[in-house]
């Protein structure tokens, strides 16, 4: 039983660092455009600054622009603390999409402050 379960566990392990390294940088830059009176709420999520960076590991620079479009999402109680946001992101130190917001201005979650 020994002599079959070395070789499993080192095949487990050898999947799994494989897997991790054909994952990617992406990283996605943030910036948020307060409801009036309301930069702190806003900014909470970047440490009290309008901007700032997030990290994910993704497998392609499409997966990437997929996930810096799901990030525009400014759902629920946000709605009425942050008016928009853009996000642009780079998959493994390039621009995805030559620099592209992928929050569209006229997204139907932004611009709902006091309404």
């Amino acid at each position: 039983m020994r002599n079959f379960t070395v070789p499993l566990v080192f095949m487990f392990i050898l999947t799994f660092v494989a897997q991790q390294a054909q994952a990617g940088s992406c990283v996605f830059h943030v910036t948020r455009v307060a409801c009036p009176g309301k930069d702190k709420e806003s900014f909470s999520k970047c440490d009290g600054k309008a901007s700032c960076d997030e990290t994910q590991k993704v497998g392609s620079a499409e997966a990437c622009a997929k996930q810096a479009e799901a990030a525009c999402a400014n759902v629920g109680a946000r709605q009425q603390i942050t008016k928009s946001k853009s996000v642009t992101a780079d998959f493994d130190g390039a621009p995805v999409q030559a620099g592209k917001n992928f929050c569209a201005p006229e997204r139907p979650d932004f611009n709902k402050c006091g309404g």
